[in-house]
């Protein structure tokens, strides 16, 4: 919606932070980052847990971040988590 103009992403995207945490592709391990490459990293081929990013309206202001990464149960469901449609 780009309701905060002044927020956007380096690649221009708006309202990353602060709704509901986002479900992304990737599953989770603590120390794929540390060990992979840099642009665009995909996470491990499979995992028991996905990533979820961002932060929601439950967090504090400065914890909410794109680049804030936890993990959850693909099977779970919780009224702060939700996914965004991207092309």
């Amino acid at each position: 919606m780009g309701f905060y103009l002044n927020n956007r992403s380096p690649i221009g995207a708006y309202d990353m932070a602060g709704n509901v945490w986002e479900w992304v592709n990737d599953w989770y391990r603590p120390d794929y980052y540390a060990q992979n490459e840099n642009d665009n990293p995909q996470g491990p081929p499979q995992a028991d847990q996905r990533v979820i990013r961002g932060g929601s309206f439950t967090n504090a202001p400065e914890d909410l971040r794109v680049t804030r990464r936890i993990k959850d149960d693909p099977g779970s469901s919780h009224r702060d988590v939700g996914f965004r449609c991207a092309k």
